[in-house]
């Protein structure tokens, strides 16, 4: 396919130390959007300089909504088939081509299966998921959808599921979903999601709203 049709959508808050690096290698697979969730750095300017088309929230929305952002205008871009990665570079871009290769087989959905978890209650949405779904990992950023998937549904998130319903939505419809394992970098700084206390809570409540 060719690469104007994939679009790659990073959602981004204060990730000036890592994205010109992440855009610059995923560019080779697609088109990357970056969704500029109110950075107060200069994530957006070097976003753009590494070939990005960016997405600016001026107030901080958080990651569902740059994440819905980020599919509205991939598919007002036309693209055919939308991949999500993280913009701290914890997500190998080199792994974009295997999702680009199980989307080309007909999957409508591909996950990413992270070698480790960092909090308890992805554990336990992950034990949740994979008992009635059998996916493995329902909370790793690094996700592929058709667009016929995202246009299904009409929407990317609805109620804060941290980048979950549309995954949801597909297994409840019984679409054809491929997960592909890899192993997770290591993070330069402090996660973006918050202390383990609320990041935890956020995950519960997500869960929860999925049953």
């Amino acid at each position: 396919m060719d690469r104007s049709k994939i679009g790659l959508v990073i959602p981004a808050y204060n990730e000036s130390a890592t994205i010109y690096g992440v855009v610059k290698a995923a560019s080779m697979y697609g088109q990357p959007i970056v969704v500029n969730d109110c950075s107060s750095d200069e994530t957006a300017i070097l976003a753009q300089e590494a070939g990005a088309i960016v997405v600016t929230h001026t107030t901080n929305l958080g990651y569902d909504s740059a994440l819905d952002s980020g599919f509205i205008k991939a598919n007002e871009l036309g693209c055919q088939f939308i991949i999500t990665l993280d913009a701290d570079g914890q997500h190998n871009p080199q792994l974009i081509q295997k999702f680009i290769d199980k989307l080309e087989l007909g999957a409508d959905v591909v996950l990413g299966v992270r070698d480790s978890k960092p909090r308890i209650s992805e554990h336990a949405f992950s034990l949740l998921t994979r008992v009635r779904f059998g996916i493995k990992d329902p909370l790793c950023g690094m996700k592929g959808y058709t667009i016929e998937t995202y246009k299904r549904l009409g929407h990317f998130d609805s109620y804060r599921s941290i980048g979950t319903e549309l995954m949801l939505f597909a297994a409840h419809q019984k679409l054809t979903i491929a997960q592909i394992p890899f192993q997770v970098g290591t993070r330069q700084d402090a996660p973006r999601f918050g202390n383990s206390v609320k990041a935890n809570l956020k995950i519960l409540r997500a869960m929860a709203l999925s049953v």
